[in-house]
């Protein structure tokens, strides 16, 4: 099968089917062409694509289809373990989109909410549970949840979830699970840590590989941008401003940094706020809708954001620091040019980031290039090596947008 191949060849029934169609989604991605049939068989599968390729759709159709098929029970029959809240939200709405047409129950419990009210919402009954490792680990010690029922597991960006420290927690999880099911594991990248973790709980798995899974999708344009570290939050506006960029993501290392950026951008004229794990989960449910919904142009995130945020026609992310785990610039960049589209990652480097972008360039097999950094002018760009930042620009005014009255 090619890319060209339809979402009805792939085996899918047509309650999925029609609301792919409502979802406006035309056809697959490769790793959907290569996954869906295999986890349609029943069979173990280990899937690695690049981020941004459609992974989630990839389990998430072909386990709907799979619970539709067997025999209504008041169990839980597929658990989904993912690595961040973002995540659990983000996979949550996939199921309850393709799922719309069915009569199977989703629902998702995570950390930083009252556990009380998942409990609620789970007595009601779910089909699909969504779960962070440390909130399912809580729930099963105290007995609130029982699994024995459980047919289909699905481990999402599994490599997020040891990098993360989840190696235990995990292994605890499947311990309390029945060992006849289905495991399907999914993974921006394959390293030694994810095949020893396939090998400890999978059955002589299928393995479906896109392109090279530890790179970046090739949709994405990548700039490297020299960059003393007292200068970056003027250069950070000037690209904005000066590249007439939309919409961003910008990462940045620290909460602290975070919110001093935003504001430094906020100041200079930029409608941007700031997300990170001191932010509790309404707010940054809340945050995220807005960005998503075009109410503010930036966002500076920490790497809490860079798994599960999947936002359409993003053009623009921003390395404001560079990240010192080699994925975790995968992760980030696949924020953009998601589903075939173009984006643009530019990263600022500092003196002292140089050691870890060539390491970022040895996981990814690219050469990376230091270039110089772009003026713009007369609405056009052309290159220049700018040795000192532009001066700070004056506060732009903007017309007020209507707030939001509808809550999360």
């Amino acid at each position: 099968m090619s890319n060209n191949t339809p979402f009805s060849a792939l085996g899918l029934d047509q309650t999925l089917l029609q609301a792919l169609a409502e979802a406006s989604y035309q056809k697959p991605t490769t790793i959907q062409v290569k996954a869906i049939p295999m986890a349609l068989t029943g069979r173990d599968l280990m899937a690695s694509a690049q981020t941004g390729t459609g992974k989630t759709a990839s389990f998430t159709l072909p386990v709907l289809q799979r619970l539709s098929q067997m025999r209504a029970s008041q169990a839980i029959r597929a658990l989904v373990l993912v690595p961040t809240r973002e995540l659990a939200i983000q996979v949550l709405e996939s199921f309850q989109t393709y799922g719309a047409h069915t009569s199977l129950k989703t629902t998702a419990v995570y950390g930083g909410v009252d556990v009380e009210k998942q409990l609620q919402i789970l007595q009601a009954g779910a089909d699909v549970l969504i779960a962070t490792p440390g909130r399912l680990l809580d729930m099963l010690n105290r007995r609130h949840i029982n699994l024995d029922g459980l047919r289909v597991l699905v481990l999402d960006e599994a490599d997020r979830m040891l990098d993360l420290g989840f190696r235990d927690d995990i292994a605890r999880i499947m311990s309390s699970l029945p060992s006849k099911r289905q495991n399907l594991l999914f993974s921006a990248t394959f390293n030694k840590e994810i095949k020893q973790l396939a090998h400890d709980f999978m059955r002589h798995p299928v393995k479906v590989e896109v392109a090279n899974p530890n790179s970046a999708a090739n949709t994405v344009n990548q700039s490297f941008y020299p960059v003393d570290q007292a200068d970056k939050p003027e250069i950070l506006s000037y690209l904005i401003h000066g590249g007439r960029w939309p919409k961003a993501l910008v990462f940045v290392r620290t909460k602290k940094a975070a919110n001093k950026v935003a504001d430094l951008l906020v100041e200079d004229g930029i409608n941007a706020q700031a997300i990170h794990s001191d932010k509790n989960q309404y707010q940054r449910i809340r945050i995220l809708e807005d960005f998503k919904d075009n109410y503010f142009d930036v966002l500076v995130a920490t790497d809490v954001a860079a798994r599960g945020l999947d936002i359409e026609q993003l053009p623009l992310v921003i390395n404001y620091d560079l990240p010192k785990v080699p994925h975790d610039y995968v992760h980030r960049i696949g924020r953009t040019g998601r589903a075939g589209q173009k984006g643009r990652a530019i990263s600022l480097v500092n003196p002292e980031e140089k050691k870890w972008l060539v390491t970022i360039g040895q996981m990814i097999k690219k050469s990376l290039i230091i270039e110089p950094l772009p003026y713009f002018e007369d609405g056009e760009t052309r290159v220049a090596d700018i040795q000192a930042p532009p001066q700070r620009r004056k506060k732009k005014t903007r017309p007020a947008r209507k707030k939001r009255q509808d809550s999360i």
